[in-house]
This record gives C-alpha cells, structure tokens and sequence, in this order.
C-alpha cells in the first residue's frame, strides 16, 4: 500500500461546542495520525490544531473531509509524493 507523509493543519471556531466532534473524528483516525499538536487560544474561543499523518490518500482524505464537514471547522493538507 502506498502511503503518504505530510502535515493537517486545523483550525476549529467556536471551540466548546466542536472540540468534542473533532476530538471524536481525530480518534477515528489514530492508526494514521503520526503527531498533534492543538493549541487553545481561549481569548478567541479558537483552537489550531496541527497534524503529522502517515496513511494512504484515501485514508487522508477521509479524515480531511470529515472535519472540514463540520461547521466551523476550517482544513488544509500538505502531503508527500507517492511513497512506499
């Protein structure tokens, strides 16, 4: 199976009411999340979150889309070249 490396970066408005869905999400895809790290900025009830992931493009694919899914939930990917 050939995988990609890269990074998700994740920025979450209205943290106290997404955190829990995205928090439910990002566990979903722990056999692919390689890293994390989230930052509260509590002051703008904002949450940044950045991912180091490791699976296949589908796998990315799928986790990226279910959060940028949620309401208020903003996503971008930066991934590797094909990689075995």
């Amino acid at each position: 199976m050939e995988t990609r490396i890269g990074v998700v970066g994740i920025v979450v408005e209205n943290r106290s009411e997404t955190a829990p869905k995205v928090n439910d999400i990002l566990g979903m895809y722990a056999d692919i999340i390689v890293g994390r790290m989230g930052i509260p900025y509590r002051a703008k009830n904002v949450a940044v979150i950045a991912l180091i992931v490791d699976g296949s493009t589908d796998a990315i694919g799928a986790l990226t889309g279910k959060l940028g899914a949620l309401p208020g939930v903003k996503v971008k990917s930066a991934l590797t070249g094909r990689r075995a």
